[in-house]
């Protein structure tokens, strides 16, 4: 299987968020730390923002960060609100109409959806804080040139 631009796009933005808790990120910082779109962004940001996993800040001092604790994010949730179609294979066209002649006798479609679950199930266990787990965190704090605060 695999995830569109969209979903993978999401991912990344809750990461950077998630290494942020201390400040409110604006998505120019975002686009930049990843090479990205920052307009595919902005669409993108609106969506979670409707999702309820990120919150938005308009005006002076706005910014984004998480809607809720990195824990309460399952990995599994936001590729079922990214992602528009999570079928494996099309076996029907658009008017119900099957395009495949052995439709009605292939098992292909539930060992695919079968599959599907799995990879649902496998999601579901994790949440944004266990990507954002040591020593991942440091490494990718570093990579993406975001400041470590100074103990003092």
């Amino acid at each position: 299987m695999r995830l569109t631009l969209h979903t993978d796009y999401a991912l990344r933005t809750l990461i950077y968020l998630g290494l942020r808790p201390d400040r409110r990120v604006s998505i120019r910082e975002i686009a930049e730390a990843y090479g990205i779109s920052e307009n595919h962004l902005v669409k993108l940001v609106h969506k979670l923002g409707q999702g309820g996993m990120i919150e938005t800040i308009r005006g002076k001092g706005g910014g984004l960060r998480l809607g809720r604790p990195a824990a309460e994010i399952g990995i599994g949730d936001v590729v079922r609100f990214t992602e528009e179609d999570l079928a494996l294979v099309d076996c029907f066209q658009a008017d119900g109409r099957r395009h495949c002649a052995i439709t009605d006798a292939c098992r292909l479609q539930l060992l695919l959806h079968d599959a599907l679950d799995a990879f649902m199930a496998v999601l579901d266990t994790r949440t944004l804080a266990d990507l954002l787990a040591e020593p991942q965190r440091g490494v990718m704090t570093l990579r993406l040139g975001i400041p470590v605060p100074s103990e003092s």
